[in-house]
């Protein structure tokens, strides 16, 4: 079937590249000279529809694809200039116009009839949404991915020119600051009218010229005429049924703007699966915060101390979703912008999952494992953030934000291990962190510039974990006898009470954080080509932490256990934490930029006084020590959507409180760790080079990305197995890890067709420690991902795409290799003005070389129908998992084992939905 649907779709594309011609030719002004960024569009004279554009590159040349033996009207436009206009016929044979245009001060004397699709003004690229539009359309999402140069990336993020879209604005209102998502899948696309990126961008104009925002891009979406002070929007809802459950769905999402006030609401009910926001995009929303230290080269990591959830939300038996947003802005006057949003979201899942578990150096004794696992999992997420920016002047301006989180989640799960027998757990978690931050900018004259930033985080976690374990004294389990005491003797070590028939065991943790982090930046302009900058920053934090593990008896009494387990001094551990870490760094950093004809040169260095002390069962360790960490940054800007750019920055690394913590803490019954009181830090040097070109002569877009790390005492594990049953510690080791990583997208449109090659090269070389003994693990993975899509207005469309991937993975003395195969095709059609139909399949398959391959497909499809574009009502009916396929197969390696898992998902059901315009 897969072959067939190839076949047709390479022949379908053919036929309509054999079926056209090219129009070329030089645009110049009336001297001579070369006008880069024309304008230059082809309006089909029998239909009076734009069929072809082009913006001419640095020499003035355009290339347009057009109809072979059919009339145009071509029009020729550049700002300055009187607008040029011709008819042109072609034939069977490429043509060859050069135009010459005449300064024109009356710029409104010739009004277009058409826009172009694409146009270049500085940094800025406006796409005129219609262009890209056929019908089909629902949501911002399906606009997006017809846009030449941006891209949806697998996890859901807009990327732009190999760059990942960190703002989204609406009327240039922030719209969820810190996320993309609920945006382009939620603001309808018959609202959109241009869609604004703005590349190397800046919330703070006064610091757009000194410092570097390569890497800053942000969408602006434009409202159609309308839109404003009126509510618009959509509501859906629907209703259908599955083997196991009635399924309902309800979605309102209602969007109000003016020029001083928006309010947007989003809203999801549903069991079906539909997902606005997974826990994991949540749990990463930071709300636009950004570290003031981030330039530094000091990392800290804080810890996450949150549940580990079995599955992802779209690899489950059922889901319930529910999700209430509210995103706000408001400018009373010129000078101030008050905004905020607050999120509740809340999941219901029940998942399992089946693996078998390889572990590495299986010449140590570490046995095989088969592994069932129920899960129940229960999370509610909950984020508010208030902003204002006060700006009274061009020369001042104060923000303030503020976030606060919460989230309560709870995980039921029962375990079978094929070596240990059956474990009942359950962990739950309800922190909340607040995270504030206040930014003021200023500039004092045409040279000088001071910006301070700060910010304030306190952090809140209470993991409590509780397992059940079926005890066997007689040593009458079913389980492999051979394996049947793998808990006992760990248990014995920890003090557990052994003789009852089971192992009830607790753990309560507490971690506490609070940090500081501010800076101030001083910025001399020195000339048009260079300015300096001097940072004088610091780096407070304060983390607590305290946990104990405890046994319930027989007669629900709680015992608290007296492990026999030493470090590596001989010292008893102990079964409790009461750790306090505090940590400090105060620093002096300074930048020069210089600017060279196409060459921007920025070295730096930040000098450091770094101050750690942790206290715990009496004892302090403590140390205190300078650093100094060079930085510099290359960029070559061969033309104005072409640059290079190298980077290279030496950064300390601090780790969290948990893993300086001595006593027993239980990651779960078979994963145990302690820490290490005198950990250092780790040391890394990265190497960047990154390669961008977007060329709208061609419609080529093209970047590419090479980086490299390597970390000095790096702080690794040491593991030590009981059968499956693991205790870890940690220490600096001496051992260097490195990695590389190298990725790429190459994409060309020839016309209405868009075709792409996508790359991904990684290899990883770290130092593991098991049963004593060092081993070197080395993974290399690659990825080749080539696509072929079309974009046409009157006839339907089709995406193919083709996913081959190969992992190799070296651990001590055994290794693997996956391999992967994921062919994939959608197709949508918008007929007689009134159907929408979709669909898309996948079929995946892995193969390890050894045992038979494993595949699955996935199959979805929907048909809608309204009466015509400006019809209120829709009718959808959608079915999801058409070929009732029971789970999908993955295969993954970690430092420890290889596991390949079989995750049962939703059985196939067909929903009815009702989806009204506001």
């Amino acid at each position: 079937m897969i072959k067939k649907l190839i076949f047709i779709t390479l022949l379908f594309i053919g036929n309509i590249t054999i079926a056209q011609v090219k129009l070329q030719g030089v645009v110049k002004d009336s001297i001579g000279g070369a006008l880069e960024l024309a304008n230059v569009i082809a309006i089909n004279q029998e239909t009076k529809t734009l069929q072809s554009y082009g913006i001419t590159d640095q020499d003035g040349r355009y290339r347009l694809s057009l109809s072979k033996n059919t009339a145009y009207s071509i029009q020729v436009s550049y700002i300055g200039m009187k607008t040029y206009t011709e008819s042109v016929s072609t034939n069977e044979t490429d043509l060859t116009k050069d135009i010459v245009l005449q300064a024109d001060n009356a710029l409104d004397a010739v009004e277009l009839t058409y826009e172009m699709p694409v146009t270049v003004k500085g940094d800025t690229l406006i796409y005129n949404a219609d262009s890209f539009k056929n019908g089909s359309e629902r949501k911002l999402e399906d606009v997006l991915e017809k846009l030449p140069g941006v891209e949806i990336n697998d996890d859901g993020q807009v990327e732009v020119e190999g760059k990942v879209v960190n703002k989204l604005m609406v009327n240039g209102k922030d719209f969820f600051d810190g996320d993309t998502k609920l945006g382009i899948k939620n603001i309808p696309s018959n609202a959109v009218d241009k869609v604004q990126v703005l590349r190397n961008y800046s919330e703070v104009g006064q610091l757009s010229s000194v410092t570097n925002n390569q890497d800053n891009v942000a969408l602006n979406i434009k409202l159609k005429k309308g839109k404003e002070n009126f509510w618009f929007g959509n509501v859906t809802a629907g209703a259908g049924s599955s083997p196991d459950n009635e399924l309902y769905l309800i979605q309102p999402k209602l969007f109000y703007y003016s020029p001083k006030f928006s309010l947007n609401f989003i809203g999801d009910l549903n069991n079906t699966g539909d997902l606005a926001l997974t826990r994991r995009d949540l749990r990463g929303f930071g709300g636009g915060f950004r570290s003031p230290s981030r330039s530094s080269g000091t990392t800290i990591n804080l810890g996450d101390n949150g549940l580990n959830f079995l599955t992802t939300q779209n690899n489950a038996l059922e889901i319930e979703n529910k999700l209430a947003a509210s995103n706000f802005s408001y400018s009373p006057n010129s000078a101030l912008d008050i905004s905020g949003f607050a999120i509740y979201n809340s999941s219901r899942i029940l998942s399992r999952e089946e693996s078998f578990v390889q572990y590495t150096d299986s010449d140590l004794g570490i046995p095989d494992e088969e592994t069932i696992q129920k899960s129940k999992e229960r999370s509610n997420q909950g984020l508010l953030k208030l902003s204002a920016s006060y700006k009274p002047n061009i020369n001042n301006q104060l923000d303030y934000d503020v976030l606060g989180r919460f989230s309560k989640d709870v995980q039921t799960q029962s375990l079978f291990s094929s070596v240990i027998g059956t474990t009942d757990q359950i962990d739950e978690v309800t922190p909340f962190s607040v995270n504030q931050n206040i930014n003021y900018y200023y500039t004092l004259n045409e040279t000088n510039i001071f910006a301070f930033e700060a910010q304030h985080l306190i952090k809140n976690e209470d993991p409590f974990y509780n397992a059940l374990l079926v005890n066997d004294p007689d040593n009458n389990d079913e389980i492999d006898p051979n394996n049947r005491d793998a808990f006992d003797t760990t248990a014995e070590a920890i003090g557990f009470v052994t003789s009852l028939d089971n192992y009830d065991l607790g753990q309560n943790r507490r971690i506490k954080s609070n940090q500081v982090d501010a800076k101030l930046d001083y910025y001399n302009i020195l000339n048009a080509k260079s300015n300096i900058n001097f940072t004088l920053g610091t780096i407070l934090s304060r983390q607590e932490f305290n946990s104990n593990i405890f046994q319930f008896l027989d007669d629900n009494s709680e015992f608290e256990p007296t492990p026999s387990i030493t470090n590596d001094d001989g010292d008893l551990l102990s079964a409790m934490n009461d750790t306090e870490y505090n940590f400090s760094d105060i620093y002096l950093g300074a930048h020069y930029t210089l600017k060279a004809g196409k060459f921007t040169f920025t070295p730096g260095f930040s000098i450091h006084a770094y101050g750690n002390k942790n206290s715990q069962f009496g004892e302090t360790f403590e140390d205190n020590f300078f650093r100094f960490l060079p930085d510099f940054e290359t960029r070559i800007q061969f033309k104005k959507s072409e640059s290079l750019t190298l980077r290279y920055r030496m950064q300390n690394q601090f780790t969290d409180v948990t893993r300086l913590a001595q006593g027993l803490v239980f990651n779960n019954f078979n994963s145990i760790q302690f820490g290490e009181p005198d950990l250092q830090n780790a040391l890394s040097h990265n190497v960047s080079l990154f390669y961008s070109s977007f060329n709208l002569f061609n419609y080529t877009n093209v970047f590419a990305r090479l980086s490299y790390n390597k970390n000095i005492d790096q702080i690794r594990g040491l593991t030590n197995f009981e059968n499956v049953i693991r205790t870890s510690s940690f220490f600096n080791s001496n051992f260097a890890d490195e990695s590389v990583s190298a990725n790429g997208r190459v994409q060309r449109t020839f016309g209405k067709l868009r075709a792409s090659l996508s790359t991904n090269f990684n290899y990883s070389k770290i130092n593991q420690f098991i049963q004593g003994r060092q081993s070197l693990n080395e993974r290399f993975t690659q990825s080749y991902t080539p696509e072929l899509r079309t974009n046409f207005r009157e006839a339907p469309n089709v995406r193919f795409r083709y996913r081959y991937s190969v992992s190799n993975n070296d651990q001590g003395s055994s290794s693997t290799k996956f391999i992967t195969n994921a062919p994939s095709i959608n197709f949508d059609a918008y007929i007689w003005n009134s159907l929408t139909f979709r669909t898309d399949y996948t079929y995946s398959n892995q193969d390890d070389g050894v045992n038979p391959s494993q595949s699955f497909e996935t199959w979805d499809a929907s048909l809608s129908y309204r009466k015509n574009e400006d019809s209120k009502w829709e009718y959808e009916i959608k079915a999801t998992n058409l070929l009732d396929i029971d789970s999908r197969i993955r295969n993954s390696a970690s430092n420890l084992s290889v596991r390949n898992s079989e995750t049962f998902i939703q059985p196939r059901f067909i929903s009815f939905r009702v989806r009204y315009e506001l």
